[in-house]
């Protein structure tokens, strides 16, 4: 976009859809990295990106999204109107569905690389006939008759994803669903998830009682699914970070199956790692093959 649109309203209106706080995470990051440039410098490298906005005063008054225009693969939205206020109206009423569009591409181009190498040691189609395209990096570090913890060794802390099972009927009061799940995270947190050792206290991971986590209704592997997006920290010790959460319908084995990422990074961003983590959750099949 002109270098006049960007700094001004018209910017203002990109920045508040395309660059808005990610939610669930302990400090405001954004939710796209945006790299701005005019029309005229818009050629030849940086047409090949996989996620383009294009914003333009025109004759015409649209938005919409187009697919593989300049590179594959590719999404591009499109905003035009003939004055500040008609792009802005088209902003409104598109920028969800081309945010909707370039996160579910940049998903898809992640779970590809993971698949060059994927771990195998085949624990959670075992323990509850599931399966994930985990990449190998990330280990199996405990497993019990109800839970498996794997994680990944990073350079600021670790990345972390567990899996449990719940009864089929949890779940079902939506006046206490957010009470409900915080109980049960904090229960799992209790029984497997240890903090630091302080004498006379008991440790243990839950959901930060200072903030509400964020609930939406989701689909994963084509089953009704519940979303959890927020910051867990450690009981009566100096641990927090960020967390992500699906709770997915399984009626053909009477339960609900409960998988899970989060982080430990202290002082450091922490969308990047959650969008893996993202990506390595939405990958999740039923196989029937648990014991």
């Amino acid at each position: 976009m002109d270098n006049e649109l960007w700094k001004g309203e018209v910017g203002d209106k990109v920045r508040e859809y395309f660059a808005a706080p990610e939610v669930g995470l302990i400090w405001a990051e954004p939710l796209f990295s945006i790299n701005h440039f005019p029309p005229q410098t818009f050629s030849g490298v940086t047409r090949q990106s996989r996620s383009i906005l294009y914003v333009q005063k025109d004759s015409l008054d649209l938005g919409h999204l187009k697919t593989d225009m300049y590179a594959t693969p590719q999404k591009v939205g499109v905003v035009k109107g003939r004055t500040n206020d008609e792009i802005m109206a088209n902003l409104d009423e598109k920028a969800p569905q081309m945010i909707e569009a370039f996160k579910k591409l940049e998903i898809g181009e992640t779970q590809k690389r993971f698949l060059r190498s994927l771990n195998k040691e085949g624990v959670l189609e075992e323990k509850f006939g599931i399966a994930m395209n985990i990449p190998s990096i990330y280990k199996v570090g405990m497993q019990e008759d109800n839970f498996v913890w794997i994680d990944r060794q990073i350079l600021e802390g670790t990345m972390n994803i567990i899996a449990y099972t719940m009864p089929e009927k949890a779940f079902k009061n939506d006046s206490t669903l957010v009470s409900d799940i915080v109980r049960m995270r904090d229960s799992i947190g209790k029984t497997y998830i240890p903090g630091g050792d302080v004498p006379g206290k008991v440790t243990y991971m839950r959901t930060d009682p200072g903030f509400a986590p964020h609930v939406f209704s989701a689909k994963l592997a084509d089953r009704n699914a519940i979303e959890v997006r927020g910051i867990w920290d450690i009981k009566n010790y100096a641990m927090a970070g960020t967390f992500l959460t699906y709770i997915v319908d399984d009626p053909t084995n009477k339960r609900k199956v409960v998988v899970e990422g989060f982080t430990f990074a202290p002082a450091t961003a922490k969308r990047d790692y959650m969008f893996e983590l993202e990506a390595i959750l939405k990958t999740l099949k039923f196989t029937g093959k648990k014991k």
